[in-house]
């Protein structure tokens, strides 16, 4: 028969005296392992606590779950002293959702432990991450196969088509695939190097060159849409800190989105001005709007509001990510201003800095 567990106090709760310890080692180890992120926690082999450093503390009472992570670190323990492994994996609620990792090991021999030790660990983040990209490799998968799709029952049609008009018809229609796949490609590529801190060094450019280089070309997108862009004059003593070829991008990408939600008749209207130590450059437009449940995840790479609609105008869904990510790294946010029906402003606002040479 087995013996019964020893007994451990939860967390917070007294503890029976520890064994002295004239030489301080415990409170050396103790303050040693204080600056690790992992929570740890010593019991003697009656279930006397040790050591418990500072991060398991705060692990426990961060959330409002404490009380169920003590209680399950104090099962963990004895299990330990049982001569048994241990971990498991707790969901708290505070109101937002954090989850640790708790582990108990048996120290000693296991038939009759002297003692054990627990580690707790935040794997919130690394969940979430994990979650993110389980969703980019599903979703990444699903935009590849429609285009590549597409392009392959293309092929088939075409091959012994003797007709000229359909033989006309079907290549302008792998023409605008091959195309649709190229963007793809180019935007996961510039996003995965935008992610990894973008190209070269921040350099000061002057903003007007930036959004001019930005908007140049999308007055005939616009018109062919029966869309009116307005883009306002921007003082020529704005500077910032930027990659020049990047912050044109997330500019052209902000636009290039207004135009394709925009009504006929609508207009766009891109302006940047100075608004304190800040750069605010502004995309505006009158169209469709961006519903209020939305308005969060929009920045998120392949999330569409309207799915249907995106295939038809030919976005990649990886736009509003990019522009979020150069933002980022260049030391700024984006943000959206949005009503559903009336359009949506998004405003990119990076730090100021001083004046130098330019070319643009």
């Amino acid at each position: 028969m087995s013996a019964e567990p020893a007994a451990v106090p939860p967390s917070g709760a007294a503890a029976p005296p520890a064994a002295p310890d004239p030489l301080g080692l415990l409170a050396l180890l103790t303050e040693a392992l204080d600056h690790t992120n992992q929570g740890v926690v010593v019991c003697d082999d009656q279930g006397r606590v040790l050591l418990r450093n500072a991060q398991c503390a705060r692990l426990l009472s961060a959330h409002s779950g404490d009380v169920l992570a003590a209680n399950a670190l104090e099962a963990a323990l004895a299990r330990a002293l049982s001569g048994q492994d241990h971990a498991e994996v707790l969901d708290l609620y505070s109101p937002t959702r954090h989850t640790l990792d708790l582990r108990a090991y048996p120290l000693g021999e296991r038939s009759r432990p002297t003692g054990a030790v627990a580690l707790v660990d935040d794997v919130t983040e690394l969940r979430r991450l994990e979650a993110v990209r389980r969703d980019f490799v599903a979703n990444l998968s699903h935009e590849l196969k429609t285009p590549l799709g597409a392009l392959s029952l293309l092929a088939e049609t075409l091959d012994g088509e003797d007709d000229p008009e359909v033989v006309s018809r079907l290549t302008a229609r792998l023409g605008s695939e091959a195309r649709r796949f190229s963007r793809l490609v180019d935007d996961l590529l510039d996003l995965s190097r935008i992610e990894a801190g973008g190209t070269g060094t921040l350099v000061p450019v002057r903003l007007a060159g930036v959004v001019d280089e930005a908007v140049e070309g999308f007055g005939d997108t616009a018109a062919a849409r029966g869309i009116t862009l307005h883009i306002s004059p921007v003082e020529s003593g704005i500077w910032v800190a930027a990659n020049r070829r990047d912050l044109a991008s997330a500019i052209a990408n902000l636009v290039d989105n207004a135009i394709k939600y925009s009504e006929p008749g609508g207009s766009v209207t891109v302006k940047a001005e100075q608004h304190d130590h800040l750069a605010c450059i502004e995309v505006s437009d009158q169209g469709i709007g961006v519903p209020k449940r939305d308005q969060e995840r929009i920045f998120e790479r392949f999330y569409r509001v309207d799915r249907a609609r995106s295939r038809w105008t030919g976005g990649t869904g990886l736009g509003l990510a990019i522009v979020r990510h150069v933002a980022a790294y260049h030391g700024g946010d984006v943000t959206l201003t949005s009503a559903e029906g009336q359009g949506s402003t998004f405003t990119i606002r990076l730090p100021l800095s001083a004046g130098g040479a330019d070319n643009g």
